[in-house]
This record gives structure tokens, C-alpha cells and sequence, in this order.
């Protein structure tokens, strides 16, 4: 009997459409794999639903997460989640799967809620060693700040960006003393917390990575080279960017990478497939800029190209994701 898959996505972020996007890449990926069926479920706050037809959608019991078609309840045996932002990637979508009891494609509640804050995490990293940009933290609660602050502690140019989001929106490069205030208004507009980081130049990188009981892959480093400001929303989605897989860097620095984003992965404890986002800065010197633990499967997005590049199949890949956390329970 085939296994019965969700693949969740949506959300409550501004990343609705680019998970979307996600869900259709993981869907056709899946589709080459005959011991699966997919279903495709819509997250939007209490608007749970899943797509039973072209656009024929029925409600998602949250007792269980199953629905009723045509008169049969349905359920499932493993859920993807391709939600970037909440409730996916923050681990309360993960918490309310852990408690029904239906397995799961990316890591716990624990590593999610740690990764999804991007100063919480880059600090606890900095702690095993991990180079981490200078930074300060922002909170919508106690909004009081001083710009002559900001700019003597991580200098200008430098990023001001919403802690808790992703797909680079509110994230705005400053490069004067009066684009500080309107750019954290901008990262606001995103969440309660935002970060001013200090500005890195050099050469911008991302590795992908996944484990299973069985065997630790760190895939192909893709470069990303654009011309603009830095690697926004248009450079991501809509072509503005040269993506080179893999890097054109020294093999030494390549095996460097590799081995620290499998060591960043046992460090936070994850699950499926993450991937690391990096900067090397002069001497090839490794500096982490994020942890995404549920990373976009867009047709553009950097772990198809990835699996592409290391030979592998991305279905396959998924496969052996879904079968090594369903044979472990």
C-alpha cells in the first residue's frame, strides 16, 4: 500500500506564495516515486485544508489532521513541511505534530524555534566556535534605541532585517545614518524583532546537508554572485542572481564548508534537509549568516540545483528523508 504524504504549506508569513512555490516543487519531485501518494494542505491561521481536486479543497480535522472525502476518512502516514515562516519553521506546527503523532519531514520543536530566530541562533553557534557577524537585537516590546549606537557597534553599511523571517523581506542594506530609522520600521513590518548586523564583504555561499541513520551528505556549495544590493527577494525568485554550482573556491575551503554545516547540523540537533548559508570574507575566512531548516524547493531554489550537481536524485533524496524517520518510529 502506498504511503499517504502531506505536503504542508502556506503559512502565516509573507512567505505564503514562495511555499506555495515549494509545495508544487516537492509534489512533482515526489511524483516519481511509486510508493507514495501526495496531497497538498493549506495552512492560513485556522484555515486548514486539503486539496482533493484540481481546485476542489475540503477542511483538515486539527483533532487529527485528516479529512472526509466523498464520505471516507483520510489520514496520513508522514507530513512534509514546506511552510517558510510560521507556524512551520518556528517548531509550533512540529509541536502540534509531535502531539497527534504523525512523523515529520524537518527537525523538532527545539532546533526549529532556535534556527527560526536568527540572533538566538547565530549566537549559540558562536558559542562552538562558529564566526558570527557583529550584531545587535531589537525588540518591538522595548523599542528604544539610539542610532549613534548602531552605527559605532556594527558600523555602516549595515543590514537591518526582521529576526524572524525570510526570502529577504524587510531586510534593507543601509549604508547612511538617515536610512537607519525607515529600515527598521521596514523589518518591523515583519515581526517583533529585528536585527542590525554588521556588513560582510566577500564571497556569498550555501550548502545543503542531510543525514540519515545510515549515512551524513553534505551536498555541492552553490556560489551566489548578483548585482545587486546583496541577495534579495528579486536576485532569489526572479533571476537576478548567477548561481554557480558548484563554487568557484579551493577545495580546502569547499571541504571546510562541508564539515561544518554537518557539524552545525549535529549541533542543533536536525532532521531532513537544512541548509547553511555563508560569507568568506578575506583568507577564505568561514562566517555563517544563517540556518534555514526548511529550505525552499522552488524550481530556482539552491538544493535542487544542489542534489543536481552531486548526481543524486532530489525524489530519491526525499525518499530516503520519508523512509529512514517512518522506520525509526
Amino acid at each position: 500500500m502506498k504511503r499517504k504524504i502531506a505536503i504542508i504549506a502556506g503559512g502565516d508569513s509573507s512567505e505564503y506564495e514562495v511555499s506555495l512555490r515549494s509545495a508544487a516543487g516537492i509534489e512533482s519531485f515526489l511524483s516519481d516515486q511509486e510508493q507514495y501518494t501526495t496531497t497538498i494542505v493549506l495552512l492560513r491561521g485556522q484555515d486548514w485544508k486539503a486539496r482533493v481536486g484540481e481546485n476542489d479543497w475540503v477542511a483538515i480535522d486539527k483533532n487529527d489532521f485528516s479529512y472526509t472525502h466523498q464520505g471516507e476518512k483520510q489520514t496520513f502516514d508522514f507530513a512534509y513541511i514546506t511552510i517558510h515562516g510560521t507556524p512551520g519553521e518556528n517548531g509550533v506546527l512540529q509541536g502540534y505534530l509531535d502531539m497527534i503523532g504523525l512523523p515529520y519531514s524537518c527537525c523538532g520543536v527545539l532546533a526549529a524555534a532556535i534556527t527560526f530566530n536568527k540572533y538566538t541562533c547565530n549566537h549559540y553557534l558562536k558559542g562552538f566556535g562558529v564566526r558570527v557577524a557583529e550584531s545587535i537585537l531589537l525588540r518591538k516590546s522595548n523599542v528604544q534605541y539610539s542610532i549613534a549606537d548602531i552605527s559605532s557597534r556594527v558600523g555602516l553599511p549595515c543590514f537591518i532585517k526582521t529576526n524572524v523571517g525570510g526570502s529577504s523581506f524587510g531586510v534593507t542594506k543601509v549604508k547612511t545614518i538617515e536610512e537607519v530609522k525607515p529600515a527598521i520600521e521596514k523589518a518591523f513590518a515583519e515581526g517583533d524583532e529585528v536585527i542590525c548586523e554588521a556588513f560582510m564583504r566577500g564571497v556569498e555561499i550555501t550548502c545543503g546537508a542531510y543525514k540519515t541513520k545510515n549515512q551524513a551528505v553534505a551536498f555541492p556549495i552553490t556560489e551566489v554572485v548578483t548585482s545587486n544590493e546583496f541577495f534579495d527577494y528579486d536576485a532569489k525568485y526572479n533571476g537576478q542572481v548567477d548561481e554557480i554550482t558548484p563554487a568557484r573556491i579551493p577545495d580546502k575551503v569547499r571541504d571546510e564548508v562541508q564539515a561544518l554545516t554537518l557539524k552545525i547540523y549535529d549541533i542543533l540537533g536536525c532532521k531532513g534537509i537544512i541548509r547553511v548559508d555563508y560569507i568568506l570574507t578575506d583568507g577564505w575566512t568561514i562566517n555563517l549568516l544563517e540556518v534555514n531548516t526548511t529550505p525552499g524547493m522552488t524550481a530556482t531554489s539552491f538544493i535542487p540545483q544542489q542534489v543536481r550537481a552531486a548526481g543524486l536524485n532530489i525524489g530519491t533524496v526525499l525518499g530516503e528523508i520519508i523512509e529512514d524517520t517512518l522506520n525509526t518510529k
